[in-house]
């Protein structure tokens, strides 16, 4: 992310403390403080998980064939050092969270390992994203007969990956940052599963309309890098 992009996710992704709202003041602020480079740290670990699935010529070409690919595990250490900055800045969020959160059923026994379950959360949504950005520009080249746009690849990977069941919407080129660092953090962190979804996703990218799409993204005004969803979009 440019610097200005980088800006814009700080300032608009601190509405991630909106989910410690059961939480004590305190630990409700530092929440807020804290989410702004959190979501950056996704942001940024997105960008490279899809860029380095982009740039090979290893394509997954079926919905079947990404569910057989998650099902040997994750192997994500071309992206560790991002994949540990996210972790570093989750676990404080986390446990911050759980303490402030008196009324709300937290599982105390997964945020002793809050580190260990992280780390995992976070390590499987990447694998997840890029056997899925994989599929989606697979279909997008083979409607095109063109090498696909990073920039759509990530806009339609991340909406199908939180949003299977919706179809992905273009008129905007917003990446739902706040939304992805709910469902790898904490989500993840809380012991649920992200692999239903994950699975749901594929099934969709293999069912989009890929000729279709490419020529409505063409369409559309030239753009710079995507950038953090503004308000209106996070929810």
């Amino acid at each position: 992310m440019t610097p200005d992009e980088q800006t814009r996710t700080r300032r608009r992704a601190a509405r991630l403390g909106g989910i410690a709202a059961n939480a004590g003041k305190g630990a409700g602020a530092a929440t807020y403080k804290a989410g702004g480079a959190l979501v950056e740290a996704v942001g940024n670990l997105a960008d490279a998980a899809v860029d380095h699935v982009v740039l090979t010529d290893e394509r997954v070409t079926s919905a079947a064939e990404g569910k057989r690919v998650l099902a040997g595990g994750a192997d994500t250490e071309e992206l560790a050092d991002k994949v540990q900055r996210v972790v570093v800045l989750a676990v404080p969020a986390v446990r911050l969270l759980a303490r402030g959160a008196r009324f709300s059923r937290v599982p105390w026994a997964m945020i002793a390992t809050s580190t260990l379950s992280v780390g995992i959360a976070v390590r499987t949504g990447v694998r997840e994203l890029q056997v899925l950005a994989s599929l989606v520009a697979h279909r997008l080249e083979e409607a095109t007969g063109k090498p696909s746009d990073p920039l759509l690849v990530k806009k339609l990977a991340i909406d199908l990956y939180l949003k299977p069941k919706s179809e992905p919407k273009l008129t905007d080129d917003k990446l739902r940052l706040v939304r992805l660092t709910r469902k790898w953090v904490f989500s993840g962190a809380f012991g649920r599963a992200t692999s239903p979804r994950a699975t749901k996703a594929l099934d969709a990218a293999e069912k989009l309309d890929a000729r279709e799409l490419a020529r409505r993204w063409d369409e559309r005004a030239p753009r710079r890098a995507p950038s953090a969803e503004p308000a209106a979009t996070r929810a």
